[in-house]
C-alpha cells in the first residue's frame, strides 16, 4: 500500500506548524511543545495535531488552550506556506504517549532494581 496523500500533507503540516510555533507564536500560555503527530482526514478538511507538553497538568491545559486559541493564526500561516485547495481546520490535542513511556521506564527500572536486590 502506498503512502497516502493525507499522510504526506500531515507530515508537511507537522513541519510547518513546528516552525510557526518556534518562530512566530508569541502567546505566553504556550510553553515547551513537541508535535508528536498529525492526523489528516482523507478529504484533507480536518487536521488533528497531537502535542506533548513539558510540565504539570495545569501548564499542559494552559498550553492547549493557547494553541487552540491560536489555531486561526496558525491556519492562516499554513495557508501561506502550503498550497492546497482546501486548508484543513486545525485542532490540537494532548498526546499522553511520551508521559506513558516515561512511566513505563520508571516501572522497568524499579523491577530491575528489585530483581538485583533479590528476595
Amino acid at each position: 500500500m502506498g503512502y497516502r496523500r493525507a499522510d504526506r500533507v500531515g507530515d508537511q503540516i507537522r513541519e510547518e506548524i513546528s516552525d510557526i510555533l518556534q518562530r512566530h507564536l508569541k502567546d505566553p500560555r504556550v510553553g515547551f511543545v513537541t508535535i508528536t503527530g498529525v492526523r489528516v482526514t482523507d478529504d484533507l478538511r480536518h487536521a488533528r495535531v497531537y502535542v506533548s507538553v513539558l510540565g504539570p497538568e495545569p501548564e499542559r491545559d494552559r498550553t492547549l488552550q493557547g494553541l487552540n486559541r491560536a489555531a486561526g493564526f496558525i491556519r492562516r500561516e499554513l495557508g501561506r506556506r502550503i498550497r492546497l485547495r482546501y486548508l484543513p481546520d486545525v485542532v490540537f490535542e494532548y498526546d499522553p504517549s511520551v508521559e506513558e513511556g516515561e512511566r513505563l521506564q520508571r516501572l522497568f527500572h524499579e523491577i530491575r532494581e528489585q530483581r538485583e536486590e533479590g528476595p
